[in-house]
């Protein structure tokens, strides 16, 4: 969904660093009762158990090119787990495994690790060790559905942004769905080494455009040009400076005096301002002891304030991962403010469509008298990663109980059992076996055949199918957005063709959001994706780790259908012999567009998929045993009937799809379920059919909200060209040196402390010094088919200092000559 001019990276390099693992994990699970297979034959010294309070379960957001990975490298040397910090530049990091991300410099694949924090010699005797869960997620919007898979597992986030560009627009997108699921957050400003940065801008570009008051808890140490170290406000000492390794002894030496002392008082003073305009506690004892609170009580309200993840409040760090400043008190940050497993609100599941906390569901289960049913434990599968040496492994976190190993698990989603064979802690390609996760912890899992990135898996100590209500539970089941690109490939061969049906299906159950389908006339594929990165990286999946032999062809906008008036009510009857089974089956159907009106009015049961509602009615007298059954048979047959329209052979987008089914009438005895999946699939294609003779079945295209940041003296010819030559509407243009409120926003930018940059009296002198230019942010609407190409283009218009990002808005109906052109 967005075209990023990406920086040249150097050469791949080989990958050849020695990870202390062993040592890494005997620790962590020594510290969590989980029995490890030793390298060694000495056993470890006994330790007390960790209890779920130290474990921390955190993400790292933020834009492409933001310095997450590199931040998360640096937090994985600094705690122990490497020897060295690899480097994205020279294609070494731990976290960016896969090979086309080692190439491109850009993180592709959720990524999770788990470490100690703090190590041995920073933790006082009496101490344990925090467990930290980290996922390092990709930046690129075309893997947004990668990052909103992820966010509703974790327990906090780390959003990383860039200390010269600010918040730019993924860093928005992801930050919205990290409040849709109520994630506490704190943002780290990164590159606050490089020229042109500025702490004072992001920090009110935070409060502005991510609308959350800035809690500025560390300010940096600027030296002649460049940061040279990190103070921590509330405990007016440094935290961080360059070229130490951050130990007691070495920041001791650094006694913040003149300004900088001055600063910190400042800062310390606004932040309890800040903190006491939203607690009580807090404001009492400020009444009455004055400026000089305990530093730990502030830290205790401060993470009490933020445990909401409403964003109201956003705690502000400063450092730079590629020089390791600030990344320790980084650390520090995590598991003083972030929450553990068991500080979060209780998890709410769905169960048919409805939201329920999940210990309603236990109630119920255990009030009913007779039932032996009993939750033993509740995961959800965030990630499903096709290992070359293990297979399809499934990443999981445990939300109720203890998910052991060889235990039969029911698939909510799937509606069947499957069985693991082992159960394994990831970090990127090393592992190592344990025997169960607790409460709280994250993991891998083998073995399993089917479950898909977003499943729901319940261990319910038999292989009994659970009953009606525990059956369809679902943890915060995947919204899949609709595919906006697609690519056709053929297979060299019929044996090459079921390979290739192999590799696509194991495909989209590691990505949902890649969709894949077979033309029966031509018997090629086509897959669809998210956007033109997002199938450049299936590509490669498939041509070098499935090793799929086939022809490509061009990457081409995936255009939908839709329908212009409701259908008449279409009745069929389904009479044939399938996969060698004779059968009867029978239904009606009406199809009509779906508008935001008709959505708002709808009740009662219905799936949404790809754009698309499907209702399944029955007649009141229905009396039948298995009526939720019958349903799925007849969605999946609507679902497929959906997926090409008349026209153009394209999806169908913005329909409601009403199924009735009437026993008495559309039942013929012992009815297979091929044959209810038929009688649903015909239904729709003949009422669609009758439709595009009538001349009702329009073409709708894709339309892109884009983002274009260029040069003050391109923005002119980029507005013109956007207008004139390529059917674009510019909506607004803003210039990104300047913080400006927006409209609904609750945050005043007077009401935002930041502290002052160095030179920010001598503004022109240092922006001739560090060469640089009055960059405009321009924001536009533009057909999908327009952009393919348009970075290209537009990098002779900017002399390739531009950046291009843009995310899907909408389908819009396509009409008049560019209707025609799509039908020569």
């Amino acid at each position: 969904m967005a075209l990023i001019a990406l920086t040249c990276r150097a050469p791949l390099m080989r990958y050849s660093r020695s990870i202390r693992l062993t040592s890494l994990y005997s620790r962590h699970y020594e510290s969590t009762r989980f029995s490890v297979r030793q390298s060694s034959s000495r056993a470890a010294a006994p330790r007390r158990e960790t209890g779920i309070e130290l474990v921390r379960n955190i993400g790292i957001i933020a834009h492409v090119d933001a310095g997450k990975t590199t931040t998360t490298e640096q937090m994985l040397h600094i705690s122990g787990a490497l020897n060295r910090a690899g480097h994205v530049d020279t294609g070494d990091t731990v976290t960016d495994f896969l090979p086309m991300e080692r190439e491109r410099g850009i993180t592709i694949q959720s990524a999770a690790i788990t470490f100690n924090w703090p190590m041995k010699e920073r933790l006082k005797p009496v101490d344990q060790p925090h467990v930290i869960n980290l996922i390092d997620t990709p930046g690129h919007v075309d893997f947004r559905f990668e990052v909103e898979r992820c966010i509703p597992i974790l327990d906090g986030a780390v959003c990383v942004i860039d200390g010269v560009q600010g918040v730019e627009a993924h860093t928005e997108r992801v930050w919205a769905s990290a409040r849709e699921f109520n994630v506490p957050c704190i943002i780290f400003v990164n590159k606050l080494d490089r020229d042109g940065s500025s702490f004072k801008k992001s920090v009110q570009d935070i409060g502005l455009k991510l609308n959350g008051m800035p809690l500025v808890c560390q300010i940096p140490w600027w030296g002649s040009n460049a940061i040279k170290g990190v103070v921590d406000v509330i405990t007016r000492s440094v935290v961080s400076w360059a070229g130490t390794k951050d130990t007691r002894e070495e920041l001791s030496k650094k006694i913040p005096e003149g300004t900088i002392k001055d600063e910190i008082e400042r800062a310390r003073e606004h932040l309890i301002e800040q903190l006491c305009e939203r607690d009580d506690e807090l404001l009492e004892m400020w009444s009455a002891e004055g400026k000089d609170i305990p530093d730990a009580v502030i830290k205790k309200t401060i993470r009490r304030l933020i445990n909401d993840g409403k964003g109201s409040l956003i705690p502000v760090f400063a450092g730079s991962g590629l020089k390791n400043i600030g990344i320790s008190a980084l650390l520090d940050a995590v598991t003083d403010y972030l929450p553990s497993p068991s500080d979060r609100p209780e998890l709410e599941v769905r169960v048919g469509r409805t939201q329920q906390p999940l210990s309603h569901i236990l109630q119920s289960i255990s009030s009913k008298k007779g039932s032996r049913q009993k939750l033993e434990a509740l995961a959800s599968v965030f990630k499903v990663v096709n290992d070359p040496r293990r297979g399809m492994l499934a990443f999981v976190r445990v939300h109720h109980g203890i998910l052991k190993k060889n235990t039969p698990m029911w698939n909510a989603n799937l509606q069947l059992f499957e069985r693991p064979l082992n159960m394994m802690q990831i970090s990127a390609e090393r592992t190592i076996e344990i025997p169960y996760l607790s409460p709280g912890q994250i993991g891998a899992m083998t073995g399993l055949k089917h479950a898909r990135t977003g499943d729901t898996l319940l261990a319910l100590g038999s292989n009994n199918v659970p009953e009606t209500e525990l059956a369809t539970v679902q943890v915060r089941p995947p919204e899949i957005p609709p595919a906006v690109a697609f690519i056709v490939l053929d297979a060299y061969s019929p044996t090459g063709a079921r390979a290739l049906e192999t590799a696509l299906e194991n495909l989209s159950r590691e990505d949902p959001s890649l969709r894949w389908s077979q033309d029966e006339k031509s018997e090629q594929y086509t897959l669809s994706g998210m956007g033109t990165l997002h199938l450049e990286v299936a590509r490669d999946r498939l041509e070098k780790h499935y090793k799929a032999e086939v022809y490509w062809g061009a990457i081409s906008v995936d255009y939908k259908e839709c329908l212009a008036e409701p259908t008449a009510p279409c009745r069929v009857v389904f009479d044939k012999v399938v996969a060698g089974k004779a059968g009867k089956a029978a239904c009606s159907v009406v199809i009509e567009p779906l508008s935001d009106e008709i959505r708002d009015k709808l009740s009662g049961d219905y799936f949404e998929r790809d754009g698309n509602i499907i209702q399944i009615l029955f007649s009141r007298e229905t009396l039948h045993s298995d009526i939720e059954t019958i349903r799925q048979h007849l969605t999946n047959g609507v679902i497929s009937a959906l997926s090409r329209g008349p026209r153009r052979k394209s999806p169908m987008h913005q329909c409601l799809v009403t199924v009735t089914y009437n026993p008495v009438t559309d039942s013929f005895g012992n009815t297979p379920a091929s044959h209810l999946v038929g009688a649903a699939n015909m239904a729709v294609k003949s009422a669609l059919k009758e439709a595009y003779q009538e001349g009702e079945i329009g073409i709708l295209e894709p339309v892109m909200m884009v983002k274009i940041i260029c040069p003050e003296v391109s923005a002119g010819a980029v507005q013109h060209d956007i207008h004139a030559n390529h059917g674009g509407h510019v909506l607004e243009v803003n210039d990104m040196q300047e913080t400006y409120p927006r409209e609904g926003d609750d945050i005043n930018v007077s009401d935002i402390y930041a502290p002052p940059d160095p030179y920010e009296f001598q503004t022109t002198l240092r922006d001739t010094q560090k060469g640089r230019l009055r960059m405009l942010e321009i924001t536009a609407r533009v057909p999908f088919v327009e952009m393919l190409s348009y970075d290209t283009s537009l990098r002779a218009k900017t002399q390739g200092r531009h950046t291009l990002t843009m995310a899907l808005d909408t389908f819009e109906r396509v009409t008049g000559p560019r209707e025609k052109a799509l039908e020569a």
